[in-house]
């Protein structure tokens, strides 16, 4: 049970429940055990033929009638309170792993497909729930049975119970001979349905793609090979399946029929009694299927096992970003924000060489540069989405490291590059990471990024389900509710991740307009590839290749003539040949 530890530290919390449920298993077997023992005893009053006592049959009758319903009850007790401790225990582990990946820094998922996760939170969480559910309950069901039953055979015949362990015994063997094989099939069944997963997914995120390239029967064929990539490790496990199952109903037909000749020949004997025999054959099948169910449940154990080991790869992923020992939790932040000679490597590749800059609070820093400069990565050090140099970044003069990753990143409004946007209203998107807005928050915040107009195109204005990643709306719209979203936070940190690429440069002007004013109350950093979206900054950098090469204002910059008046003027001729269109 070593491997399943990770899922067994939640089993003290059900500790009661799980209790009541192997009380009503050791009582549905108990009664189990002893309705053969009724039975034997009216078989062999039935067997003496005169003078039959029909008290003895009547009590027997009724005896048979109470007692099942009684094992009736307990059989429900023991599947309801342990079944549904398995189901509590799979929510607990489901909810485990989802809080786990919530803590991992971006670098994880840049490695790990989205696919393969939700497989290890919903399939491969279902074969551990299947191993501990109804494969605890059926193993308990054997360890309880198996003795008490053999006991009770050997106090009516030691050498007919000797003859019916034979068929045991070749099930032990054969059970031994296919675990292994199960385990190695099993993973692979895992890793398949994984896979598979994965490619479902992004065929279906990136449905538009493949339509506009065409590609939908490509797609179908790739598709088609990893589907029988999983047929293939399913049909090895189905194998598997197809040669136990049918050996071991073989092997108790094979126990049915060494009982009745060897059992036959004794009452013949008068070694035993008829009802003694029926007994027998009673206690076999509690042995056989306890025993048959042995193969089953650890087939179970396997694939649970395999699946557990693959949930555990996640859970041993530390996140590289944790909150320091004596963090800062509380205490407002005026947004002073200063870099020092900040360098940074991602996967041993510099990216970001000798950074140095100072924002003081309630000021903008533009930031531009060429595609890959490292732009994107200076704010997302900002946000401590990955391990921050010690002694390298400041906030309010105090080292990044030394804030709680909560206190920190409540104080930041972000506008990311990439527009994310969730499966629910638009109203529920915008006070994303607020516990309470009011109506007029909202509104303040869509005016604020020319949102409002939009809502005359939306059915339900505030109050309209967004489909997946917000895909009936626009670019624009997308970002404009994105940018709200930082807005309403009324953050003293706004940084805008070249925020407003999908938007056209009217729109980007009037959107400026209205947040000059929100600018002035707090600190800004502006990404952007357009010169127009930062020329009002108070300051701007321009990098390459991870190093500051300019830094000024607008009309500073200009007058060196160097890579930003280069952008400037090529942005300059874009915007007269398409007024000329």
């Amino acid at each position: 049970m070593k491997r399943f530890r990770t899922i067994l530290a939640f089993v003290p919390r059900y500790k009661r429940t799980i209790i009541f449920g192997f009380l009503c298993l050791m009582g549905s077997r108990g009664i189990a055990l002893y309705l053969p023992q009724i039975l034997r005893r009216a078989v062999n009053e039935i067997d003496r033929g005169e003078n039959l006592d029909l008290s003895v049959m009547g009590e027997a009758a009724l005896a048979i009638i109470v007692l099942s319903v009684f094992l009736a009850m307990f059989h429900f007790g023991m599947r309801w309170f342990l079944i549904t401790t398995s189901r509590k225990l799979e929510r607990d582990l489901r909810n485990r792993i989802y809080s786990h990946l919530l803590t991992l820094t971006s670098s994880f998922f840049h490695h790990r497909a989205t696919g393969d996760l939700m497989s290890r939170a919903s399939s491969d969480v279902e074969q551990v729930r299947q191993a501990l559910g109804p494969g605890v309950m059926y193993i308990s069901n054997t360890i309880f049975m198996v003795p008490i039953a053999l006991v009770l055979m050997l106090g009516m015949s030691a050498p007919l119970t000797l003859f019916s362990l034979i068929p045991l015994l070749g099930i032990a063997v054969l059970t031994k001979l296919l675990a292994p094989r199960m385990h190695v099939h099993s993973k692979r069944v895992q890793e398949a349905a994984a896979d598979l997963s994965t490619r479902a997914q992004e065929s279906f995120a990136g449905a538009r793609v493949v339509k506009v390239f065409a590609r939908e029967e490509n797609e179908i064929e790739e598709f088609g090979k990893v589907a029988g990539g999983y047929l293939d490790a399913s049909m090895g496990m189905a194998r598997l399946r197809a040669v136990l199952r049918p050996s071991l109903q073989a092997l108790e037909g094979i126990g049915s029929l060494v009982l009745l000749l060897v059992g036959g020949r004794y009452v013949g004997e008068a070694e035993l009694t008829i009802g003694d025999l029926l007994a027998f054959f009673a206690y076999q099948r509690m042995l056989i299927w306890p025993m048959i169910a042995v193969g089953w449940v650890i087939a179970l154990f396997q694939r649970g096992a395999a699946a557990m080991a693959l949930i555990d790869e996640i859970l041993a992923v530390g996140p590289d970003v944790r909150d320091p020992d004596d963090p800062i939790e509380e205490g407002p932040i005026r947004g002073e924000i200063e870099f020092r000679d900040l360098t940074f490597a991602y996967n041993g590749s510099p990216v970001l060489e000798n950074i140095s800059v100072k924002v003081p609070a309630g000021t903008s820093l533009a930031i531009v540069g060429h595609t890959g400069s490292g732009k994107s990565t200076l704010v997302e050090l900002l946000l401590h989405m990955y391990p921050v140099p010690s002694g390298a970044v400041f906030i309010d003069g105090v080292d990044l490291n030394r804030y709680a990753l909560r206190h920190l990143r409540g104080a930041i409004g972000y506008v990311p590059q990439e527009t994310v946007l969730f499966s629910n209203t638009l109203r529920a998107n915008i006070t994303f990471g607020l516990d309470h807005a009011t109506e007029e928050e909202v509104v303040a915040a869509a005016a604020r990024s020319r949102l409002s107009a939009d809502l005359e195109d939306l059915p339900k204005g505030f109050d309209t389900m967004l489909g997946e990643r917000g895909v009936n709306l626009s670019g624009g719209q997308k970002q404009r509710a994105a940018l709200a979203r930082a807005i309403i936070r009324n953050p003293p940190i706004l940084i805008l991740d070249d925020s407003f690429s999908s938007v056209d440069t009217g729109t980007e002007e009037e959107i400026l307009r209205e947040l000059r004013e929100v600018m002035r109350e707090r600190t800004t950093i502006l990404i952007s590839h357009r010169v127009s979206t930062v020329q009002n900054a108070d300051r701007i950098i321009v990098l390459e290749e991870g190093r500051i090469v300019e830094a000024g204002s607008h009309a500073e910059l200009l007058g060196l003539g160097g890579n930003y008046a280069e952008m400037e003027r090529l942005q300059r001729l874009e915007d007269e040949l398409e007024s000329l269109k």
